[in-house]
């Protein structure tokens, strides 16, 4: 019989989360979603104001939650995201590379600098924060989980009016990194999957959801609806708890079925 039962599988107590782009959005559902489980939780972004209010909403839940201001496209900012969580928090057991970036613009007329910056932010950004986290903290303890947050957009092409083509690759290479990585590290029993949203109201896409509307983006779904503030919270403890020790380098994607329609 099992050692252990369900809910003790699923508990966080006593880990330590960081979980960057948690100011708002996903980020600050993942957040939500490891501190109710019990995890201790730091939350990354650039704006202090944002990322105060956030930590003051965890807190009031309940939340052992603190915050540190960095930008996750810059070399110097994740080394020293990397330090402060460490020194303020101890080993880090659970890291979320969640901060990200989009770009709308036709291939032909894309900016190169645009794709620099969502390749550099959403695919070298949790590269080097991976690397300092895994080096510094899990390697050494032979332990640790890492959730790389994807898209469904990573499992193809969009419709042409979307035209977001350097986040879909910047995504499609998450993936692949998710999966090479965990090939790489699990001898370190590091284990490190990624979570493929789909659409969900934010921030990010507000020009989507402006331009096309809820209810004809919910049409999509096999389950008629749109991605809310509760969804990711049971994908984000499995993979970060020891209910999913056993999964490693796999992708599963939160879509309301829209990735089973398009094949991906």
């Amino acid at each position: 019989m099992s050692a252990h039962t369900v809910s003790q599988l699923f508990d966080l107590q006593g880990r330590n989360a960081l979980v960057t782009g948690g100011s708002r959005g996903l980020g600050l559902q993942m957040a939500q979603a490891l501190g109710e489980a019990g995890a201790r939780v730091m939350i990354n972004a650039r704006k202090a104001d944002e990322l105060e209010q956030a930590v003051a909403d965890l807190q009031q839940r309940g939340i052992d939650a603190r915050w540190i201001a960095a930008d996750c496209a810059v070399e110097d900012d994740l080394r020293r995201l990397a330090d402060q969580t460490l020194e303020r928090m101890g080993d880090i057991d659970i890291l979320v590379n969640n901060a990200g970036a989009a770009w709308g613009a036709p291939a032909e007329d894309h900016p190169v600098d645009a794709w620099d910056k969502v390749m550099n932010l959403n695919v070298r950004g949790y590269f080097i924060l991976s690397q300092q986290v895994a080096r510094r903290s899990m390697i050494p303890r032979r332990s640790g989980r890492i959730i790389n947050i994807a898209s469904i957009a990573g499992l193809g092409g969009n419709p042409p009016e979307m035209q977001t083509l350097a986040y879909n690759t910047s995504k499609g290479a998450v993936i692949n990194f998710t999966r090479a990585l965990a090939c790489e590290w699990g001898r370190h029993r590091i284990n490190v999957n990624a979570i493929c949203p789909g659409f969900f109201p934010s921030k990010m896409t507000r020009g989507t959801l402006d331009r096309l509307g809820a209810d004809e983006l919910a049409s999509h779904a096999p389950l008629q609806r749109l991605g809310d503030d509760e969804d990711l919270k049971g994908v984000t403890v499995l993979f970060a708890s020891d209910a999913g020790k056993h999964i490693t380098g796999q992708w599963l994607a939160v879509d309301g079925g829209v990735s089973v329609i398009t094949g991906g």
